[in-house]
């Protein structure tokens, strides 16, 4: 908890100049809700007494003083609810894109496990309360300790009795904000898990509802969110039920302050010990000093909504990527030369089977390789390496003779494009998704792109051509239009090495002769990597590999693989 509060204050530093300003002022509407109960004493007490002209000329200048007050109190409190609000927000608003951007670099073995919705609240609600944490909770103490001290200094000039009685009631008063507030703590964070989890739910239902609605399955939906839900207003109900039980015992004991020192406070009278203006006073500032103590108590409610979303915030924060450049990376040239993999095996997870073992595999600059077997035998896996979205187990893997591990990232991964089956185009224009492969790019080289990818007819059959909007992750395209949008991305990053991932498996067969025509054109002179289902796709590959659980257990064309009469060669007639 102290590293999470070092690390929380830490925030503060790019906004010191709006922190101490707001202290200051925050110092000011303090001073002046002291500063009135006085004024009220001495009028009770003193100027009541005077003859009244003098009365009337005293209040001419109690009035100029009292408006002089309200307008320093009215911007102090204009400038803390503005400038104070504003500052919170631009710490909310640094911790967000810090999060972002951590979140960029976690490798895909952290996305394998993690649901998006969950991710996402990390990202908004988790946050949502920090702004006020951060803005009311220094400001708050600060003008609640100069209200109590205050207080506390000019009502034991008026009675020490009356202050006797009205601090008898305190140490009841914190101990049971004491008892409460770890049960609190617990109940606002599970309400954040819990929130965190319906987000998930939503996110997957939203994502899948052409799925759900294919099956009519909208009631089954309903139900298993119906079970997230009612386990989200258990939570909250918990955790309304330690508030309320919270709010009422505050309300209690300060009310408790108030008929102690009017109890005392009467019999005090009774006895002349003091007199009914300085009970007067008394219960103004009675009223000054258990706002602050409440203000305080309530502290510890916002303090835990704030702290439980800071908590969960620096679990993100705390996961180190465990893929990311090493300390004398260096950056990668352009590739010339071969990709050499060197008794390679990779688990996905330890104590997990190897998913690959002792590969051995050299692929010459230019070359046209082919990736071929049975689902689960690491087709996939082995070209997910090359870019380094996991990290191989044993042995390694060179890129013009350097091992990948030793060359930065982005300049490995600039040098690579990949094409998949399953497509993502980002909610936008045609234009924008192409331009994502080259953001520099102009609109001519987009134009050309497309042409390369077979695109740009279809993408000028649209009334707005390349700025139409295509919907979320490209909803208004056909699979083999999206799969040239992909390519034309490709085309226009232009990189030297390329990876096919079963990219016309899920297109009919005028689709996928249009996206195969484009592929071998992206392909020529670059070095490619195919993944395929479909074997008529990939005869023409200059290299096939045949992988199953063991490893390679065959390579060759697809004419000396036929002749084998082994693996590859029941998985041709298979097919056929």
């Amino acid at each position: 908890m102290r590293q999470n509060l070092k690390k929380m204050i830490s925030y503060y530093k790019p906004y010191l100049h709006i922190f101490w300003a707001d202290m200051f002022f925050a110092t000011l509407s303090a001073g002046v809700a002291l500063v009135i109960p006085l004024v009220v004493r001495y009028v009770t007490s003193t100027l009541i007494y005077c003859e009244a002209d003098v009365i009337l000329h005293q209040m001419v200048y109690i009035a100029i003083g009292l408006f002089v007050l309200l307008a320093v109190d009215c911007y102090s409190r204009f400038f803390i609810g503005n400038y104070g609000h504003v500052m919170g927000a631009k710490m909310e608003y640094d911790m967000r894109q810090e999060i972002f951007e951590h979140m960029q670099k976690l490798s895909f073995s952290f996305y394998d496990d993690a649901k998006v919705g969950q991710l996402m609240s990390r990202i908004t609600s988790d946050l949502f309360d920090i702004t006020e944490l951060l803005h009311h909770g220094p400001e708050n103490i600060i003008l609640s300790v100069l209200k109590i001290v205050g207080a506390f200094v000019i009502l034991m000039n008026i009675n020490g009795w009356l202050v006797l009685a009205a601090f008898i009631v305190l140490p009841f008063m914190f101990a049971f904000a004491f008892l409460l507030n770890k049960k609190m703590r617990g109940a606002f964070k599970r309400n954040r898990e819990k929130i965190a989890e319906i987000n998930a739910q939503i996110e997957d239902n939203l994502s899948g509802i052409r799925v759900v609605k294919s099956f009519a399955n909208e009631d089954i939906e309903a139900e298993k969110f119906k079970i997230g839900n009612d386990g989200f207003l258990a939570a909250k109900k918990n955790s309304y039920h330690y508030m309320g039980s919270f709010q009422a015992g505050v309300g209690v004991f300060t009310t408790l302050i108030q008929v102690n020192v009017i109890l005392v406070g009467g019999i005090l009278i009774a006895y002349q010990k003091v007199d009914i203006s300085d009970l007067i006073t008394f219960l103004l500032y009675i009223g000054v000093f258990t706002d602050p103590i409440r203000t305080l108590v309530d502290f510890t409610e916002q303090f835990q909504n704030g702290y439980t979303g800071f908590e969960r915030f620096r679990e993100i924060m705390n996961i180190q990527p465990d893929i990311e450049d090493a300390k004398d990376a260096v950056v990668l040239p352009h590739v010339k030369e071969d990709i050499t993999f060197e008794n390679v095996s990779f688990q996905y997870q330890e104590n997990q089977e190897n998913v690959l073992n002792h590969i051995n595999l050299q692929v010459p600059a230019g070359a046209y390789m082919a990736l071929v077997g049975s689902s689960g035998a690491g087709k996939t896996t082995l070209c997910s390496l090359i870019p380094r979205f996991y990290d191989v187990t044993d042995g390694r893997i060179l890129v013009d003779g350097q091992d990948i591990r030793k060359v930065t990232l982005k300049s490995l991964r600039d040098q690579i494009g990949m094409v998949q089956q399953d497509v993502y185009l980002f909610a936008g224009t045609i234009m924008e998704n192409i331009r994502y492969g080259k953001p520099d790019a102009t609109e001519a080289e987009v134009i050309e792109a497309a042409k390369n990818a077979n695109a740009h007819e279809f993408i000028m059959s649209f009334p707005d051509g390349y700025e139409t909007d295509i919907g979320q992750r490209g909803i208004k395209l056909s699979g083999g239009q999206k799969q040239r949008l992909s390519i034309a991305r490709v085309f226009l990053k232009n990189p030297p090495i390329l990876i096919f991932d079963e990219a016309t498996s899920a297109l009919d067969n005028e689709s996928e002769k249009v996206v195969q025509d484009s592929l071998e054109k992206l392909a020529k002179n670059r070095t490619t990597f195919v993944i395929a289902h479909r074997l008529t796709t990939i005869q023409n590959a200059e290299k096939i590999l045949v992988l199953t659980e063991e490893g390679i257990a065959e390579s060759g064309t697809h004419e000396e693989l036929l002749r084998k009469g082994g693996v590859y060669e029941k998985l041709y007639h298979m097919h056929m």
